[in-house]
């Protein structure tokens, strides 16, 4: 299960890495890119639910899913592409996965979880580093991007609050790639329309799409039942370290004094919070 983790985050940042190679040199539009990036994901997954049913003996033909979780999908995949025209990878990919932490998080203190302090510390500590690294400067990445990748990191947290539970996860996320196919079709074709892809746009969208996505996350949702949340939790946070380094080798990108303080700052205090949560509900469930 080890080394399926470890290739869920590789495809988790692949998808960081992809975007910036298909729109940082207008290989491909932002519509364009989550046009194609949607329709390939969602064959992807429909030859692997149809593998599964094949092979399970079953001819029953299921949409798993919500309209809900599709908007959510939908929402992050226009959010991330639009803000990869602005943002590097590493940088992105940071910004995203603490907002997904942190609005799950906060989303666990609105319900009702009183946070501790070492969780609170850990917050501030997370929000100070991503205040850092937004703060006016040469090196500060664009606002209006990380504002679009924040955005991003709402929609995948209220995605997966949605999916939470789920019985089903790669037949739920199957039906929520294949309720965004209108959508996806019509950005799709309004980009291309505007911006003609060149055919390696169109392959960096697909394989984000097919790989990246559809099958990165068959195989993460795979081993998700052997972690524990806190573990799921951490093992997520290396993405944007393995995004940043995808940056450098791949696209270029600079790695700044400033990335590495607010990755430090952000990450770490996020997997204080997290830890804290886990430890104090451990506690909780131990004591009653």
């Amino acid at each position: 299960m080890a080394s399926l983790t470890v290739i869920a985050m590789l495809a988790f940042a692949a998808n960081s890495v992809l975007a910036r190679l298909g729109l940082r040199r207008g290989e491909i539009d932002a519509l364009g890119y989550t046009g194609i990036r949607l329709i390939a994901g969602a064959c992807m997954l429909a030859v692997l639910v149809y593998l599964r049913q094949r092979r399970a003996g079953s001819g029953k033909l299921e949409l798993g899913g919500s309209w809900a979780a599709a908007l959510a999908l939908f929402g992050y995949a226009l959010a991330f592409s639009i803000a990869y025209l602005m943002i590097g990878a590493g940088t992105g990919a940071l910004i995203l996965f603490a907002t997904v932490q942190m609005s799950m998080l906060s989303w666990a203190i609105f319900k009702g979880d009183r946070p501790g302090g070492i969780e609170v510390l850990g917050i501030v500590l997370a929000f100070g580093g991503l205040i850092y690294l937004v703060l006016p400067g040469v090196v500060a990445p664009s606002l209006a991007g990380a504002a679009l990748m924040v955005g991003a990191g709402v929609c995948w947290a209220a995605y997966t609050l949605i999916g939470r539970g789920s019985r089903s996860p790669l037949l739920d996320t199957d039906g929520n790639f294949v309720r965004c196919l209108p959508l996806a079709l019509v950005v799709a074709v309004a980009g291309t329309m505007v911006h003609p892809p060149s055919l390696a746009g169109l392959v960096y969208a697909a394989a984000s799409g097919a790989i990246a996505s559809g099958l990165g996350y068959a195989i993460w949702y795979a081993v998700l039942p052997s972690l524990t949340r806190i573990r799921a939790a951490f093992v997520q946070l290396t993405v944007p370290a393995i995004a940043a380094a995808g940056g450098v080798l791949f696209i270029s990108e600079p790695l700044t004094l400033r990335l590495v303080v607010a990755s430090l700052g952000i990450l770490g205090g996020v997997a204080l919070a997290i830890g804290a949560a886990e430890l104090r509900k451990a506690r909780r469930a131990a004591a009653g």
